[in-house]
């Protein structure tokens, strides 16, 4: 009969995140985590004072998963590999993203994630408002294309090609020219995924702000 590994807070906080990667942060209960991990529920307050420092240390193994960038390299390689990790670490704790930046008390992992991000900014020349606006254009772009991937009707050009068939049926090709244009040119070509736009923004932005960035230093 195997035996289970004593209870800490690390076990406690990774099989609260293997709960959420199943069924969602919505149905993590204390009770609920407590069943799982063979105690009582009053056992867990021995490790996390309540339900908030429980979601803390969650978010905290989510943020240690994404590669951070390294500063005083290229910005734009570093930038992108970090931007490539988080959105591949959110894809797999989907539940996050509505966590990740709502936390009042952010663990040490979520601190040095976005020390990293800054240092990076910063070293490349950024300035402290241009670090700023470029923090948050990058994230915002990144949080906005999960939601988008993770509540999409398909998960593969196949599907992506069935739903455009049932959205355009019943309706003739030249009341919504633009939009059959689309699927048929895009979306419902083999191999079409929607992850790939991710990589298409963001060189977009990050083109616009090595322009900005180097307009910033020229005028210092």
């Amino acid at each position: 009969m195997s035996r289970r590994p004593p209870l800490t807070r690390e076990v406690v906080f990774r099989t609260a995140v293997t709960l959420a990667d199943e069924a969602g942060a919505a149905s993590l209960t204390m009770r609920a985590l407590a069943r799982e991990l063979g105690v009582e529920a009053m056992s867990l307050y021995h490790h996390v004072a309540n339900k908030d420092a429980l979601l803390d240390g969650m978010v905290d193994l989510v943020f240690a998963e994404i590669a951070l960038p390294v500063a005083g390299q290229d910005w734009r390689t570093e930038i992108r590999r970090r931007c490539e990790s988080a959105r591949e670490v959110l894809l797999r704790h989907p539940w996050a993203i509505g966590f990740v930046e709502s936390r009042t008390g952010p663990s040490p992992a979520t601190l040095r994630h976005h020390e990293a991000v800054l240092a990076c900014l910063r070293q490349a020349g950024f300035s402290v408002r241009l670090a700023a606006h470029a923090f948050a254009l990058i994230d915002a772009q990144l949080f906005g294309q999960v939601v988008q991937e993770v509540n999409l009707p398909f998960s593969d050009s196949q599907g992506a090609a069935e739903v455009a068939r049932e959205m355009f049926e019943g309706a003739a090709p030249d009341d919504l020219p633009y939009l059959t244009e689309m699927a048929v040119e895009h979306v419902m070509k083999p191999g079409y995924a929607f992850g790939d736009e991710y990589a298409y923004g963001l060189d977009l932005i990050l083109d616009a702000l090595e322009q900005r960035r180097l307009e910033d230093v020229g005028d210092r």
